[in-house]
């Protein structure tokens, strides 16, 4: 099986969603893996010292009130019962992300972090890196096949810790 034929297998209609297919055609997004059997964690992605990470555990409007400041869409992907890795400056949200199990295709358990996130003042400090490069882990610990970034366009972000680009796409579909 193809990563192509991979993803559509986990996302059956993907592209018959009404925000995707209306999505500009210009917009090209890629989906990235990484072989959890092969992938090594390397040396930390440097972040300030005073960063923590660990699951979500407060209240859930104080993680909405992060996601809020990332992308005021994905407050919906937020919920009570969803497994949320975060990093932390103290008891403040200074990076999330959603992680979970993707689903299974070709005989491979997917795992995946999801709906990424820095809180802007947090930014440019290594502190998501770092927090997807433990996720990652996280993932692999668990028993999953593969690690797969859905429906991103900083593949080149991903990139840094080893993701590969499998599929590119656009509203339209697969892009060979």
């Amino acid at each position: 099986m193809t990563y192509a034929e991979m993803f559509m297998a986990l996302q059956p209609g993907f592209f018959q969603k009404p925000y995707i297919a209306s999505l500009p055609e210009e917009e090209i997004f890629v989906e990235q893996v990484i072989d959890l059997h092969a992938w090594q964690e390397g040396e930390p992605v440097p972040c300030p010292a005073h960063i923590t990470f660990g699951f979500y555990e407060g209240e859930i409007e104080k993680l909405q009130s992060a996601v809020r400041e990332v992308e005021d869409d994905w407050v919906q992907w937020f919920g009570k019962s969803d497994r949320v890795f975060c990093a932390f400056d103290g008891d403040k949200v200074a990076s999330f992300c959603l992680l979970d199990s993707f689903g299974e295709a070709d005989g491979k358990k997917v795992g995946a972090p999801g709906c990424v996130g820095t809180v802007p003042s947090y930014r440019k400090q290594g502190i998501g890196l770092r927090m997807v490069q433990l996720a990652t882990t996280i993932l692999q610990q668990e028993g999953y096949d593969l690690s797969w970034i859905h429906y991103t366009a900083v593949g080149h972000w991903y990139a840094k810790l080893g993701y590969k680009t499998v599929v590119r796409w656009n509203c339209k579909g697969i892009i060979e």
